[in-house]
Order: C-alpha cells, then sequence, then structure tokens
C-alpha cells in the first residue's frame, strides 16, 4: 500500500539529564533486515519513565516512552508475518524463553529481558516520545495488530494491562475472596477491573474521591479513603471477621503497606507493586510472615507470554480501559504529560502523548 516517503530526521523529546526534556531534531532509526520501523501514534506516560525523568536513575541521552503503538512505515526484508501499514501495539521486553530465569518463569529477571528493544535513538530506551521507533529483531514477537475497531490508544494499554494481568496472576485465589487494592490510580484500577472481573471482592482506597467513584465503575464493592476508620469494619464485615485474603499495593507509601499487613488474614498475601524505587526499606514484623504465614511478594514489569490474553480483555473491551485515558497531549508537550501524570489532579488518570 502506498505510504509517505519516510523523512531523514524526525521531532524526538530526549532526556537531558533530571527534570530536563527537550525537544530536538534527530535522526530517523534506520531500520534493518530483520527489524521494524513503526510511525509512533501513541505513547502512554509510565510511572518507571516518571522516575527516571525525576531522579536521573538512568544516564542520559535517552529517549524514553515504552507503552507505545502505532503503525508499521518499514518492513525488513528478512521479516515474515507482517506488513506496511498494519497498526501495532509494541512490547519493548522480550525474554529469551530458555535461561535459567525464564525456566522458573522469572522473564524480568532474564538477561535479554533486561535489553530495551525498542529505540529511537542513543541508548535503547522504548522510544515512543519521537515520531519513529525501530523495533529490534528479538522483541518482533512482542508486536500484537490493534483490530479496526480499536484505538491506538488502547493498543498502547496492552503493555501495562499486562503488568497488572502478571501480578494478579501470581495472587493465590479464589472467586469470592475479599483483596484490598491500595490506590486507585490507573494502575489501581486496572487491578480493580481485573480482579472485580475474576470474581473477587474488591475493597478499593484512595484519597481521591473522584477516583474512588471510578473503582465503583470498575467493579470495587466499597470504596473508601485509606484514613477512614471504616476501613477496619467494612473489612472485618465483607470477610466475616477472618481479614482480607490478599492487598495490593499500587502506591509506593509505606502507611498503605502496613495497613495491607494488618488486614490481610493468615495465610494470606501482600503484594507490593509500586516500590520501584531502590534504597527505600521499611518495617517489617518477622512473625506476620513466619507465624502467621502472610506472604509479601512482589510483581515488576510484564511478562510476554501473556500478551494474547491481555490482548483479549483489552480488545474485547472486557477490561474497558477508554476511561482511564483523561488527558491526551502532542508531542511537544510531553514534559508537561510527564508533570501531569507525577502530580495528578483529581480529574486526571492516564496521560498519553499522541500523534497525528
Amino acid at each position: 500500500m502506498p505510504t509517505d516517503p519516510i523523512p531523514r530526521t524526525m521531532q524526538a523529546v530526549v532526556y537531558r539529564g533530571v527534570n530536563d526534556l527537550r525537544v530536538e531534531t534527530v535522526p530517523v532509526p534506520r531500520c534493518g533486515a530483520h527489524e521494524v520501523l513503526v510511525k509512533v501514534v501513541a505513547c502512554g506516560v509510565c510511572p518507571t519513565d516518571i522516575k527516571k525523568i525525576q531522579y536521573g536513575t538512568v544516564p542520559a541521552p535517552r529517549i524514553l516512552g515504552h507503552e507505545t503503538a502505532g503503525t508499521l512505515v518499514k518492513v525488513g526484508a528478512r521479516v515474515e508475518g507482517w506488513r506496511v501499514g498494519d497498526r501495532v501495539a509494541l512490547h519493548h521486553h522480550v525474554p529469551c524463553l530458555d535461561c535459567h530465569a525464564c525456566r522458573h518463569g522469572a522473564y524480568a529477571q532474564c538477561p535479554q529481558y533486561l535489553r530495551t528493544g525498542i529505540t529511537a535513538g542513543f541508548e535503547p530506551a522504548g522510544g515512543g516520545y519521537a515520531e519513529y521507533v525501530r523495533v529490534m529483531r528479538f522483541c518482533l514477537p512482542g508486536l500484537v495488530k490493534i483490530p479496526r475497531k480499536n484505538s491506538f490508544l488502547e493498543g498502547a494499554m496492552l503493555e501495562p494491562v499486562n503488568t497488572v494481568l502478571k501480578a494478579v496472576n501470581r495472587l493465590n485465589l479464589l472467586p469470592g475472596d475479599t483483596v484490598m487494592v491500595a490506590g486507585q490510580g490507573p494502575i489501581g484500577l486496572m487491578f480493580t477491573g481485573l480482579l472485580a472481573a475474576r470474581g473477587m471482592r474488591v475493597v478499593a482506597t484512595d484519597f481521591m474521591a473522584p477516583r474512588r467513584k471510578m473503582a465503583r465503575r470498575y467493579g470495587a464493592r466499597q470504596a473508601l479513603a485509606p484514613d477512614s476508620a471504616e476501613v477496619a469494619k467494612v473489612i472485618r464485615s465483607a470477610t466475616r471477621g477472618r481479614g482480607l485474603d490478599a492487598a495490593v499495593v499500587a502506591v509506593p507509601v509505606e502507611a498503605a503497606v502496613q495497613q495491607a499487613q494488618a488486614q490481610v488474614r493468615g495465610g494470606g498475601q501482600v503484594l507490593l507493586f509500586a516500590h520501584t524505587r531502590r534504597g527505600e526499606r521499611g518495617p517489617v514484623e518477622y512473625a506476620d510472615i513466619c507465624v502467621d504465614e502472610k506472604d509479601l511478594i512482589g510483581s515488576y514489569s510484564s511478562d510476554f507470554t501473556l500478551q494474547r490474553e491481555v490482548a483479549r480483555w483489552v480488545f474485547s473491551r472486557r477490561l474497558d480501559v477508554r476511561p482511564l485515558i483523561t488527558h491526551t497531549l502532542p508531542l511537544a508537550q510531553t514534559a508537561e504529560a510527564v508533570k501531569l501524570a507525577a502530580q495528578p489532579t483529581p480529574q486526571s488518570l492516564k496521560v498519553a502523548v499522541v500523534q497525528d
């Protein structure tokens, strides 16, 4: 099918240091025989990128952004199964599926997985905050075709939904179990929606009233402020005094962890999802873990093997991600998009950078 010629240069937002994002003109990535080139249409703003930008946890320069969807504009001569014009969602981490970590299902610890396989230039870092990205050979299995009835924004949400589904799968739950989800930002709401759809009774907590309202829309039985005296009462009533079967902590707040540990029953689980910054420590009551057998577990990043299942959840709209995307800004305003995502208002949830 006819396409516009690919330019030699493009606009990209380059990370140059702590809180320093600059719109620059850079070369369009060159595409090899085993690679594809994608014209970016949408890229979500992820908390992990926010932390890199705000705390300088990675060396500059880089072009960040990894929740990416767009259109194939060049397909390498050795690439099969894809053609120019295909609408695709990208997956920037793909494991080898053969190393020691992969054989244990710990894909996020795989050496190949830890490499970023999508780039717009400089050290590969996702590249979604640019007009074009190159998808390397080892990340081609992560491409997902976006159905015509679905938007590029929905495609860009596959990656964050994948991380949530991976985490939900780590919980040892039965239908009808009671789970608290602490934090009802975009990620917390995805947890609420997936858990409710799987038959769990979800107690959602968040300080923002609009987010509590959205949590009920996504299936929460109760939605409360975390500092409300009603939280413990509601949990006791919902569980007939047993306590929570599990709690998901989707905010990097120590008080939320302590509340979760206190409210989970013996043999239950507390899952940390947002504590990704190295060096942060908190008190642990060891007897809770040893005597009461309360598991304290974590989940990080995505699971490539879940891509098809995630696509069914999102593209069927059984988990409808569209209400989560409240703000879209153009590429030139990426710094403003990051700031809004880092400092959300009661009206803001998922923020995305979009292009024509």
